[in-house]
């Protein structure tokens, strides 16, 4: 066993095999847009308020673009908070 480099199966095709692969990638990818916007709302010294302002939207819709335990968020959500930051949403199928 000392010189398997690999035991077992990937991390993907175990939870493929537990039927939760596509609720981990969202939520992944959520977290990952969520952390983003934050790091590039730091940057530019943006509260949660100015933003919202700025996207012309309300604080709580800021919130849950924040949190990725929310999945009620649309893509044109996304990319109105990307442009204020001075980024852009970019989605493709691989």
């Amino acid at each position: 066993m000392a010189d398997t480099k690999h035991c077992g199966a990937s991390l993907d095709s175990f939870l493929e095999a537990e039927d939760v692969l596509d609720e981990f990638q969202a939520r992944a990818i959520k977290e990952t847009i969520a952390w983003q916007l934050a790091e590039a709302m730091k940057e530019r010294k943006l509260s949660k308020s100015r933003l919202a302002a700025m996207m012309h939207t309300s604080r709580t819709q800021v919130d849950r673009v924040l949190d990725p335990e929310d999945g009620n968020v649309t893509i044109e959500t996304l990319q109105r908070a990307a442009a204020v930051v001075g980024r852009r949403v970019q989605l493709e199928l691989i």
